[in-house]
């Protein structure tokens, strides 16, 4: 089956496009309900939630591995909590965006352009961020506040990445927010929330653990942009790929991918982490793919339109390589 983002980018200039569905025929009908079927996979993102749940599994394998405390039932609310706020996330981004007309032609897996209801969506966005942080204060009460400031802190990351009047991304920040919130700060959150009680924040193991994973996932904010240069450019979207230019900017691909690994190696190397962190060395074969399809294709939107999908699978191979190495490592 193609990756959502093909379909969506072929989707968009089709006769069968969701503005045109009243006007096909029988035979045709069949073909346009696939099509939206598949719009509404790739409005849905399933595949992008393993950069909501990465740090809170990473805390999970280091606790594990140290021989240290791992409160299993703070884990499971950790992680509903957190795929309800980046649910949060991508649901108001959609909202965000269709007010500046950025999603308008790009993008028709939008939730706003599926559905034409933009308060609606701006409701379900609302909901989601409020059941988030409902769980995150009970995760918080049963541990220790400073993980609520820390997701707060997230969320206010979240914001200015996307919100009014600040809309960060459109200046071309995101990628700095976006490894601030899912590096040290998410991290932090969940080493705190896993463990006992804790008057102070772990930012020393917090930044050792986060900081390759959250270029991972850094990769997959970059790589997204790379297939709507010419829709951000035209709504004022400066995003690093519009202010590089693609061929630039597929050449810090490799970048991005040996720095992931270099700061995951490292500790290897001085002796802090086992052998079996190394696992996360699995995400070479999906990094590998990535950077050869920007290299070659860069400038071709269809052709690259599932690059984020790659660089996700490069971050969920990487994090959870990484995760189970550490655990590993309470038997080595």
């Amino acid at each position: 089956m193609p990756e959502p983002e093909v379909v969506a980018s072929r989707y968009a200039a089709a006769p069968g496009s969701v503005a045109a569905l009243g006007a096909v025929g029988s035979g045709q009908a069949a073909g346009a309900a696939e099509q939206r079927r598949l719009l509404w996979r790739s409005a849905i993102k399933w595949p992008m939630y393993a950069v909501a749940v990465m740090p809170a599994l990473l805390a999970a394998g280091w606790r594990w591995g140290q021989g240290e405390v791992l409160r299993l039932d703070q884990l499971l609310l950790f992680l509903l909590a957190a795929v309800l706020l980046l649910a949060w996330e991508n649901l108001a981004n959609d909202v965000h965006d269709a007010e500046t007309g950025v999603d308008t032609h790009g993008k028709p897996h939008s939730l706003v352009n599926l559905t034409g209801r933009r308060a609606t969506v701006a409701r379900w966005a609302r909901i989601a961020l409020v059941a988030g942080l409902l769980l995150m204060a009970l995760v918080a009460w049963r541990s220790t506040p400073l993980v609520l400031a820390l997701v707060l802190g997230c969320c206010a990351l979240g914001y200015l990445y996307q919100g009014p009047p600040f809309r960060l991304g459109y200046h071309g920040l995101g990628e700095p927010l976006c490894w601030l919130a899912f590096g040290p700060l998410a991290t932090a959150a969940a080493l705190l929330a896993l463990g006992p009680a804790a008057s102070s924040i772990p930012w020393r193991t917090a930044l050792l653990l986060g900081s390759g994973a959250a270029v991972a996932t850094t990769l997959v904010l970059f790589c997204s942009h790379f297939h709507q240069v010419e829709e951000d450019a035209d709504h004022g979207k400066r995003s690093p790929v519009v202010q590089l230019g693609t061929a630039t900017a597929a050449g810090l691909v490799p970048w991005f991918v040996a720095l992931t690994l270099a700061l995951q190696w490292a500790p290897v190397l001085l002796g802090h982490w086992p052998l079996t962190a190394l696992l996360g060395g699995l995400a070479l074969a999906p990094g590998r793919q990535l950077i050869g399809l920007l290299q070659q294709q860069h400038d071709s939107p269809s052709a690259i339109a599932g690059s984020k999908f790659l660089a996700l699978r490069f971050q969920t191979f990487n994090g959870l390589g990484l995760a189970l190495g550490l655990a590993l490592g309470r038997w080595l």
